[in-house]
């Protein structure tokens, strides 16, 4: 085979990216990104409307509500107020209402966030007999309603004296949250190196010690995802609290609805309740939303 001189330091010609588009495309491609975001910030202002709604509509007096809709008080301002949020904290119910819920939101995340977690980190990394199917069974529960459980767990907290208490309420979300946060943390948690463990093993560390200073670490984001999911449920929920809590231990949610009047709705007292109501978990859910995400997305990109 020769070469002449010709061939000699003859070179590949340089494509250039997008060389072989139209120019539509490029256009399109540079606009990309712009036209991705605007839409995006579209969707979160619809989404948006109905709490800026809430919150005008809770500064505003029942006459300013019933007479005009709340979108006129960017052209009259003077129809904010706060007497209605001054009303709300005179108005016992509501009160006690919202320490209530504090008191079976809190304990049943950090329940079911601690209890998973050990759970999850028992069926990834411990063997034990029947492990796979323990987990298996835990699983399974995922499939049960909470609405089947409703009457016998009534019955049987009403023997033994828990209906109509907090610590009932909270041992009822406990466990049917338990389920989904050993299912979600166990899969995150087999994703780790086994080296990590075992060099933790070889440097003297018992169980617990790996669980605490490499398994909880390396989880952070899978465990906040489960904390916001198991707040966000506890602290919007009806059904289980209208059902096992009764006059002195009900959360917001039940408390705003005894609040309705016989002829119309207490709307200067059920503005304002609700917004507080929304706003809590949406502040948490802005909190941690950057551990939210990564939770989310954890596993997805190897």
């Amino acid at each position: 085979m020769t070469t002449t001189a010709e061939s000699v330091g003859k070179t590949e010609p340089v494509r250039t990216v997008g060389a072989g588009q139209s120019v539509g495309s490029r256009i399109a491609g540079k606009l990309g990104g712009g036209l991705v975001r605007a839409v995006l910030i579209v969707v979160g202002l619809f989404w948006l409307v109905p709490t800026i709604g809430l919150l005008v509509s809770s500064l505003r007096t029942p006459q300013d509500m019933s007479a005009s809709g709340w979108w006129t008080v960017f052209s009259k301002p003077s129809q904010l107020t706060v007497d209605s949020y001054q009303k709300l904290l005179e108005n016992s119910d509501i009160t006690n209402s919202l320490v209530n819920t504090v008191l079976i939101t809190v304990p049943a995340t950090v329940l079911v966030v601690v209890i998973g977690a050990l759970a999850g980190y028992a069926f990834a990394w411990m063997e034990f007999p029947g492990r796979d199917w323990w987990f298996l069974g835990v699983v399974s529960l995922l499939v049960v309603p909470v609405q089947v459980a409703l009457i016998p767990i009534a019955e049987l907290f009403g023997d033994i004296g828990l209906f109509g208490t907090i610590l009932g309420v909270i041992l009822f979300h406990t466990g049917f949250g338990l389920p989904f946060a050993v299912f979600l943390l166990r899969n995150f948690f087999a994703e780790i190196p086994r080296e990590l463990l075992e060099a933790a093993r070889l440097d003297g560390a018992g169980e617990l010690r790996v669980f605490a200073r490499v398994v909880m670490p390396l989880g952070g984001p899978a465990i906040a995802s489960l904390g916001i999911f198991q707040f966000l449920w506890v602290w919007n929920d009806m059904l289980v609290a209208l059902v096992f809590t009764k006059s002195g231990t009900q959360p917001v949610t039940v408390a705003l609805q005894t609040q309705v009047r016989q002829f119309g709705n207490n709307i200067d007292v059920l503005a304002p309740g609700a917004f507080i109501s929304m706003v809590i978990p949406l502040a948490v859910f802005f909190a941690f939303q950057k551990q939210f995400v990564s939770g989310v997305m954890a596993g997805a990109v190897k």
